[in-house]
């Protein structure tokens, strides 16, 4: 494999050399528990809370709003499970989404299984969520609404704004998978009007293992991890520190950078999309085409096999998925695509490409130029693809006749 581009920035992001560089000494030199009552662990402790300042201030929150995770699937997880169990005394149900990630989806499941009710909206044909069909689904027992910020497959980027205004009104507790988004484009949790929000460093060239929750003062969410007194005794556990400090960083850089990022990434995801779509025959567009993350595109293709796409693209030195990677490997096509209507067989054809600060545009032909002749080779070996063409020929045949 003479080259490789990298085009799964959605999964996960390289950690930026910067970022490396400020975690190493909480390895070494620092490496002190940030719990200790002497000095040199008051240093990891002083590192934590410039980290916890920083992301604080990026999304407009004050830092005792600001709690480190694991993760976002750990944040989502917090967030649902523990709002349900600290308000279950006021109702029982719990409204989302069919196209959330699944660590939203399984947590719903779980709650499901313990005697909550839960409502999983429809979506449109783009994936966007209606803010009237949110109010639609309110009940006197709704407890807690959560809705993503932005598709982690179809790029899709919802009315959250619109959706907070209504929780507000309602009193209803508001909670945002900001997995895909943070970082990617601006988001202020008082003008989002959120009461809850969810980010993972490794989506924002941050380390992997670390992530946020927000949780707007006042809320009084229990604690999910329980122990210690870390976290002013709402998350248990030594912190992570090197991995704390390193988020800090990132999300300093990618804040930064961000307005510079998201107008080149536009750009060049633009050409991309019209590329395919102008090259391919029979391709298809998922999500909607200008409400959607800077660097995300999501196509279908009839009458190919998404993962032996995958592969011979790989062959090619490209990175790149079928959707969430965290249901890579499944034989099902995703549920994203089957909530915004596409046919199951459409959907096995599916082809997700995320974008980075690396991706430039000779990447982008040369890429094109793969998937258009991997997709024409697939199809010559398609039977379903053959009966199509031969149908499609008589057809014209016909047409051409009665004229």
């Amino acid at each position: 494999m003479e080259r490789m581009i990298y085009l799964d920035n959605a999964a996960t992001t390289p950690t930026a050399p910067e970022v490396i560089e400020a975690m190493l000494p909480y390895y070494e030199e620092r490496f002190g528990n940030p719990s200790a009552v002497y000095e040199f662990g008051n240093k990891s402790k002083n590192a934590i809370e410039e980290a916890r300042n920083y992301i604080a201030e990026s999304v407009g929150a004050k830092p005792q709003e600001i709690y480190f995770t694991a993760g976002g699937s750990e944040s989502d997880n917090w967030a649902i499970k523990a709002t349900a169990e600290s308000l279950g005394h006021r109702g029982n149900h719990v409204i989302t989404t069919k196209i959330e990630h699944h660590a939203v989806l399984k947590t719903c499941d779980y709650l499901e299984h313990n005697g909550y009710e839960v409502t999983y909206l429809d979506v449109d044909q783009n994936g966007m969520v209606r803010p009237e069909m949110v109010k639609r689904a309110i009940r006197p027992t709704t407890i807690l609404v959560s809705v993503m910020t932005a598709n982690n497959e179809i790029g899709t980027i919802e009315p959250i704004a619109r959706i907070g205004a209504l929780t507000s009104r309602f009193g209803i507790c508001f909670h945002t998978d900001a997995v895909q988004a943070y970082g990617q484009i601006p988001l202020n949790v008082n003008a989002l009007r959120v009461d809850m929000l969810s980010a993972s460093a490794h989506k924002f060239n941050g380390p992997k293992g670390v992530g946020f929750l927000y949780i707007r003062e006042g809320k009084n969410i229990p604690p999910f991890v329980h122990g210690g007194d870390q976290e002013r005794k709402n998350r248990a556990g030594t912190e992570n520190v090197p991995g704390i400090v390193g988020m800090g960083v990132a999300a300093r850089l990618a804040h930064e950078t961000m307005a510079e990022r998201e107008e080149r990434e536009i750009r060049l995801r633009d050409y991309l999309i019209y590329s395919v779509l102008k090259e391919v025959p029979l391709a298809r567009l998922n999500g909607d085409w200008k409400k959607r993350l800077p660097g995300n595109a999501d196509f279908c293709f009839d009458f190919v096999d998404g993962g032996s796409l995958l592969v011979m693209l790989d062959m090619d030195g490209i990175c790149a998925s079928a959707g969430s990677a965290c249901t890579s490997g499944q034989s099902e096509p995703s549920h994203v695509l089957k909530a915004i209507g596409v046919e199951e067989e459409r959907a096995r054809g599916a082809l997700r490409l995320t974008l980075g600060a690396n991706t430039t545009r000779e990447d982008i032909d040369y890429v094109v130029e793969k998937i258009k002749k991997n997709v024409s080779e697939l199809r010559e070996k398609s039977t379903a693809y053959q009966e199509y063409n031969d149908t499609h020929r008589v057809q014209k045949g016909r047409g051409k006749a009665w004229k």
